[in-house]
């Protein structure tokens, strides 16, 4: 008989413990490979996120920060740019096109970010993706807001519904602007980006809600002495407000702002992108960053990489841990099969033949935890991508293995084979009559 199918019969009789076993190993690599896989899902997914831009412009600050507050909403930014420098470098020869981001207001937890038209034209993501409109279309007054999908779905939100914005970046905020309702005409379609979770306003929106604001505190009301006459008090009643407006309506919009938060910058040619980054890093008038958000993405993923190592390690641990176990099972089950070994040793099968038996049940069992935990890992991933991008707007793609899990598989599978070789050593050392002769 055939030594693998040997070992397979034998370990079909042990049912429950090669079970467990095999479970036991299954979930140690899907915890390893799990970890790799989502690694590197979320690097895309985080990668994918903006997509096309060539430099992104803030204040001075560090890459990651401008990055983070800039693009994943997370953060809050250091300052803000004049309208002078960013009609400036939006005017520059070495500039295609340009998106300017005004922040600093949210509602019920979600970012307000003011902008124009360009980002509906110009902003891409995943591979070059556009922004679509699930319904409506974008602004085309300074009380208009279109919406992100996840905003629109889980404040239930609908065309025309009117909506007050809060001052401040946190969901708490510090005052709403009700003076400035605006009204939704748009709702965009859902991207899996941060895009999903912002709402989107004009400029002239921003200036709107903030007109009369001095040093970011909102206009005191002005308290005059009560009129001493008849006369004086009908003078007052005639400069008081006309019906059907408030008398504390801020003054129209300006068409340029005082300032924006941060814009992004696409250029005609790298060559032209490189020396417009060093122009906006030097530029004198005002203190500005110009990151490539490539190589800031690169620099956040090393600051996070310590976390990544210390899972892996984690995850290394289990894995060994499981391996264990498989030993632990196999070398104690020997007591067991002590008759059994001294059986196959009568009817002729040599001291190689035993071990070999022992050796490839230890393989087939690391071999079969190593297929399933990649099962459970696919499986899982499948189950809950759809929740993990409502919820956290992160895609976790399914990707085929790469060579590093492939490789932590082959070891396991290696490793299993090797850790047989302990209680194949020690029944081979078993004599003939240790397992005929009754024990005492």
């Amino acid at each position: 008989m055939l030594t693998p199918r040997l070992a397979l019969q034998s370990l079909r009789n042990r049912l429950l413990a090669t079970t467990l076993t095999v479970l036991s190993i299954a979930f140690s690599v899907a915890l390893l490979v799990g970890i790799e896989n989502i690694r590197n899902g979320l690097r895309e997914s985080f990668t994918g996120t903006i997509s096309g831009v060539d430099l992104i412009v803030g204040p001075r600050s560090s890459s990651v920060q401008l990055l983070l507050y800039s693009v994943f909403g997370m953060g809050s930014p250091t300052g803000n740019i004049s309208w002078e420098t960013y009609t400036h470098f939006r005017d520059h020869p070495a500039v295609a096109w340009t998106i300017p981001y005004s922040l600093g207001d949210n509602h019920r937890g979600f970012r307000v970010i003011g902008t124009t038209d360009a980002f509906y034209e110009h902003f891409r993501y995943r591979e070059g993706r556009s922004i679509a409109f699930r319904e409506g279309g974008p602004a085309s007054t300074d009380h208009d807001v279109v919406v992100g999908s996840e905003v629109a779905d889980r404040l239930e939100y609908a065309l025309g519904d009117e909506i007050v914005v809060t001052h401040g970046m946190g969901a708490a905020g510090i005052m709403d602007h009700d003076d400035a309702p605006f009204r939704i005409t748009g709702v965009l379609e859902r991207t899996g980006t941060p895009v999903d979770r912002a709402l989107y306003v004009t400029l002239g929106g921003i200036e709107a809600m903030h007109a009369g604001w001095e040093g970011g505190v909102p206009p005191m009301p002005s308290f005059a002495p009560p009129p001493e006459d008849e006369n004086e008090a009908g003078e007052a009643d005639d400069g008081a407000a006309a019906p059907g407006t408030r008398a504390n309506e801020p003054p129209p919009a300006s068409v340029e702002p005082a300032q924006i938060t941060s814009f992004f910058v696409g250029t005609p040619t790298r060559f032209e992108m490189l020396g417009l980054q060093r122009e906006v890093n030097d530029f004198q008038q005002e203190p500005l960053t110009a990151l490539l958000p490539g190589i800031a993405l690169a620099e956040m993923w090393r600051t996070v990489g310590y976390a990544e190592d210390g899972l892996r390690i984690v995850s290394f641990f289990v894995v060994i841990v499981g391996l264990l176990g498989m030993l632990v099972s196999l070398y104690t089950a020997l007591d067991a099969r002590r008759r059994e070994m001294s059986i196959f040793r009568a009817i002729g099968a040599g001291p190689g033949r035993i071990v070999s038996l022992l050796v490839v049940e230890s393989g087939f069992l690391a071999a079969a935890g190593a297929l399933l935990g990649v099962l459970l890992v696919y499986g899982g991933i499948l189950l809950s991508q759809g929740a993990v991008e409502e919820r956290f707007g992160l895609l976790i793609p399914l990707r085929p293995l790469g060579t590093l899990e492939l490789g932590y598989l082959a070891a396991v599978v290696v490793a299993g084979f090797i850790i047989g070789l302990v209680p194949a050593i020690k029944a081979y050392r078993t004599t003939l009559t240790d397992g005929l002769s009754p024990r005492s």
